[in-house]
């Protein structure tokens, strides 16, 4: 009989983690759930680990996150109308634009008809589908509330995609601008300074410093850049691999909250996607502990998902979730406040929520204004530099004219 390893949460939150035999994956779901817990993964035990991290991270993925949204949309819209799961699946084959795409539907949809239920086909798509996703739709069957479930994923997938879409297009300009200033920069220092240097250095005139330090960056482009350029992208590529380590990855988190603008920024951020996915999961039934530890996920900088798992802590020895978020002080104040009245009123799903949709609006704002700065800061700075770069070229050239006109 196959082994299959497991994650999983206890009632109490505690992580869980072990082997079971089963002849399937979902039996060993099954028996997790009648034990009491809630399960997070199920994995084949006896599989190899398959490819290479490095290759399966450029692979293209069969459903990318508008495909996933697209489709979870859709299932919520259908099973509304009264559609059974089944069917609903058969109608959304035809759905993702590539081949593969509709290879993993038909999947899930095989796996439907086959007796699974929709979290544990879900669950066997290689990782396509967030471990948030799985454990949403399968609270929403838990509850008997599969189509809202999924209907409050779609709300959340969708407000995710939206935020990083504003994000990437409020990028975009000042990113060219910079792309600009780069490569002006490395055009006039490589190919049309280097054009003046023989004539300026036969020239018996006295060079400005800057001139210099013009000239000496142009030959060094002309030498040495392509080398440099090797050099930089090796180190840019360690200097990931090392910020990756949990030690250096933990310092460099504490040390961006630490910073007056993007520490507040981040806070916010990082607050606002704790609360939507903690009050989506206190809205399909997931009790408060369980949904912390899965909540915790969401979080990308150390030193808040420390923060989180403290909290978590406090709320096992029967502390109110507010009190626990105040202690670790990194959270912003209003949004400790709007959980404690949540947890007074009875409401806490629904006030996260408001958390959620409060803090979203304030990123979008701090991020407006931010990127509106940085347009005329990055022009500034292109019109600094290839001044800077003409000027060193003109100003001896002027003066060597001015005196082969007084000679």
């Amino acid at each position: 009989m196959p082994t299959f390893r497991y994650q999983a949460l206890s009632s109490s939150g505690e992580a869980l983690a072990g082997s079971m035999e089963a002849a399937r994956a979902e039996e060993v779901v099954a028996r997790l759930q009648e034990q009491g817990h809630l399960p997070v993964s199920v994995a084949d035990g006896t599989a190899g680990s398959g490819e290479p991290g490095l290759l399966a991270r450029f692979r293209a993925r069969p459903l990318d996150e508008a495909a996933v949204l697209s489709f979870t949309q859709q299932l919520a819209t259908l099973l509304g109308a009264g559609q059974p799961l089944d069917r609903a699946l058969g109608h959304l084959v035809e759905l993702p634009e590539r081949p593969a795409g509709r290879r993993v539907v038909e999947r899930i949809r095989d796996a439907v008809r086959g007796g699974l239920p929709l979290s544990a086909a879900l669950e066997q798509q290689h990782g396509l589908f967030p471990r948030l996703y799985v454990n949403l739709v399968r609270a929403g069957e838990a509850g008997g509330g599969l189509q809202p479930a999924l209907a409050r994923l779609a709300d959340h997938l969708e407000r995710a995609a939206a935020l990083r879409a504003q994000l990437v297009s409020a990028l975009v300009y000042p990113m060219l601008l910079l792309v600009m200033v780069v490569a002006v920069c490395v055009l006039l220092l490589a190919f049309v300074v280097p054009q003046f240097d023989d004539l300026l250095r036969s020239a018996e005139v006295s060079l400005p410093w800057y001139t210099e330090v013009v000239l000496a960056v142009g030959r060094l482009l002309r030498v040495a850049g392509l080398p440099a350029f090797v050099l930089a992208a090796v180190a840019a590529l360690l200097l990931l691999r090392h910020l990756r380590r949990p030690g250096p990855r933990a310092a460099l988190d504490a040390w961006l909250l630490g910073r007056p603008r993007i520490g507040a920024l981040l806070s916010r951020f990082e607050t606002a996607r704790l609360a939507r996915t903690l009050g989506t999961l206190l809205g399909n039934g997931v009790p408060l502990l369980a949904a912390l530890g899965i909540a915790r996920q969401s979080v990308g900088n150390r030193v808040l998902g420390e923060a989180v798992e403290a909290a978590t802590e406090a709320v096992k020895a029967g502390q109110g979730l507010g009190p626990a978020l105040a202690r670790a002080q990194c959270f912003p104040r209003l949004a400790v406040q709007m959980v404690q009245v949540g947890e007074e009123s009875g409401e806490l799903a629904a006030m996260l929520l408001k958390v959620a949709d409060t803090f979203d609006t304030e990123t979008r704002r701090a991020l407006e204004r931010a990127l509106a700065a940085l347009v005329p800061v990055v022009t500034v700075l292109m019109a600094a530099l290839v001044g800077i770069v003409i000027l060193a070229v003109l100003v001896p050239i002027y003066q060597l004219t001015g005196s082969a006109g007084v000679l």
